[in-house]
């Protein structure tokens, strides 16, 4: 019979997982053919982006090449942009690749028999005026690395002409309260290498319209942070909505301005624009697709969501399952384990999700975590050394998964050898 055509749109955390583990693997008496679609060429833990955003990290060292990873695992790779899906004719639509104005390759569809949507998330304006025109974000690989690119250009700049340069984060999730941190590193990192004032000429504002940072985690997590952000001379304002964004800076609900050269926005979460093209299929408010218990699309059985993208309805669970690589993780390894059975007409038990607490790194700075209600110690604190090691040991967990023991017990032996002749922060 012929391959069963396995299409994952969304190369992250879940959906390279997926391609990886599944290409070739039997369901029922038909192979697995997976084709794995994604707008970039390589992907990068999405909890590391804050780290190339502020160039503490270098992203060609820490990425995964999707072609070298299909070449090595049996699957198949098709660079672009997903802009639609035909559920009648099972087809995803692909956007032409261009350059410099011309389209280089036309517009392409890629037909499947069974449809995995792993598109992630990104930051959610709310509507805010002047969002789009005047923010960066950090929410994939090439958003990163045209920040970073950004910033130490604005850096060098500011310190040559002997003014301060301010960058404002709006949101106090994870990313926002991390970015924060590594820019006040990285600043540092500079000056040591001969960038005088380097620190004296950055100052970094964090904004949250929530009562606290890092809503998520526990109040003894956020309190922690809280008090290192401050230390480390960042002004953290919780309890304050921005209502409107320009050139010279944010817009304050009661009419106050803060100023800000770069501007971050970190705050809320919503669906990819792609999902906006599926058309007849059930969304939360968040623009995210509903999904049952099996991770299936209560609409169409041939096509599975998760990860950000997608609301799971869990039996006994009243809230969403939150939006953090965990979760994504998670439920990459449930449909690694199941997709198979499923696709051939079998049954599977539904999926879960279990909370193993989480880890905030503030760069060398300190680190904060929880174990949360299935680790080691309910409820557990963590902070310094352990949890900066639990936070990298995250990373490297990932990285066996993906490349085997073997070789990612070497990306780790070579990262680790590296970061011993490098300089801390991208200089150049």
């Amino acid at each position: 019979m012929a391959d069963h055509r396995l299409v994952v749109v969304g190369g992250g955390v879940a959906g390279l997982d997926l391609a990886t583990q599944l290409a070739g693997k039997r369901s029922g008496d038909r192979t697995l053919r997976v084709t794995l679609i994604d707008r970039e060429t390589a992907y990068v833990w999405k909890p590391m982006l804050h780290t190339i955003a502020a160039s503490t990290a270098d992203a060609a060292l820490q990425q995964t090449v999707y072609a070298a990873q299909a070449l090595s695992h049996g699957f198949c790779f098709e660079y672009g942009e997903a802009i639609g899906v035909d559920r009648r004719s099972r087809q995803v639509r692909l956007a032409p690749i261009g350059a410099n104005g011309r389209a280089i390759v036309p517009k392409r569809t890629v037909d499947y028999d069974t449809l995995v949507l792993a598109v992630g998330s990104r930051a959610n304006d709310f509507g805010t005026p002047g969002v789009l025109e005047h923010c960066q974000s950090i929410d994939d690989r090439s958003a990163a690395i045209a920040f970073n690119d950004r910033l130490r250009i604005e850096l060098l700049r500011n310190v040559a002409s002997g003014s301060p340069l301010t960058i404002g984060i709006v949101g106090g999730g994870a990313t926002g309260v991390e970015l924060a941190a590594e820019l006040v590193q990285v600043a540092n990192v500079a000056e040591r290498y001969g960038i005088a004032g380097a620190t004296g000429h950055l100052k970094v504002v964090l904004i949250e319209s929530g009562p606290r940072l890092l809503a998520p985690f526990p109040e003894r997590v956020a309190g922690a942070a809280t008090r290192k952000l401050e230390q480390l001379g960042i002004e953290v304002r919780v309890g304050t909505r921005v209502t409107a964004v320009d050139e010279a800076g944010f817009h304050l609900e009661g009419g106050e301005t803060v100023p800000a050269e770069l501007k971050v926005w970190a705050a809320g979460v919503k669906a990819p624009p792609l999902l906006d093209k599926v058309m007849g299929m059930e969304r939360n408010r968040a623009g995210q697709l509903v999904v049952g218990p099996t991770l299936a699309t209560e609409t169409d059985p041939c096509i599975y969501a998760l990860g950000d993208c997608a609301s799971p309805r869990f039996s006994g669970r009243d809230g969403p399952v939150p939006t953090t690589a965990q979760a994504a993780s998670q439920h990459a390894r449930y449909l690694c384990r199941h997709l198979p059975a499923l696709i051939a007409g079998g049954r599977a038990p539904p999926a879960t999700y279990r909370d193993f607490g989480g880890l905030v790194s503030l760069g060398g700075f300190d680190a904060y975590g929880t174990l949360g209600r299935f680790g080691l110690f309910d409820g557990g604190f963590l902070r310094g050394r352990v949890a900066q090691f639990g936070h990298a040991m995250l990373y490297r967990r990932y990285q066996v998964r993906l490349h085997g023991l073997a070789r990612g017990t070497l990306l780790w032996l070579l990262d680790t050898m590296g970061r011993k002749v490098r300089p801390p922060a991208r200089l150049s």
